[in-house]
């Protein structure tokens, strides 16, 4: 599906870099801009960083869905990828699957384990810097790879 696209109109992949470029810096920004002003973004306390369940669901699927590394990594590096294990590609992708299952349950365990850490709004502010440098240089490197 996605080779056919690419074969078809080779801009886009670097339509799809620009565009998740933009997408990481503009999330860099934010997460600056917390670091910067905390009491603006109303994290001052870390009471009122925890917010509704419905809101920390639907911010979860907006990071799931109209994340760009998600079709960027899965779509086009791990379709990539699988497609040079020729007969093999499919227990590829099912090892990348299992890894990715592994990867994510690590990630909610240690929040868990680190939630009296995560407590405290210095620490989100920290985490805050490091994910505003992160996605800065990703949108930049996509951006310079378009």
């Amino acid at each position: 599906g996605v080779g056919a696209v690419v074969v078809a109109w080779p801009g886009a992949l670097t339509a799809v870099g620009w565009i998740g470029g933009a997408f990481l810096l503009g999330y860099g920004a934010l997460a600056a801009r917390r670091v910067l002003r905390p009491a603006a973004t109303g994290l001052e306390t870390a009471g009122e960083a925890a917010g509704s369940r419905r809101r920390a669901v639907l911010t979860c699927l907006a990071m799931t869905w109209l994340n760009p590394h998600v079709y960027l990594d899965t779509v086009f590096l791990l379709g990539s990828v699988a497609a040079d294990h020729g007969p093999l590609r499919w227990t590829f992708g099912l090892g990348a699957v299992l890894a990715s299952v592994c990867w994510f349950a690590a990630l909610g365990f240690g929040a868990r384990l680190l939630s009296r850490f995560l407590a405290r709004p210095t620490a989100w502010r920290v985490l805050d810097g490091l994910v505003a440098a992160t996605m800065i240089v990703l949108g930049l490197t996509l951006i310079a790879g378009a």
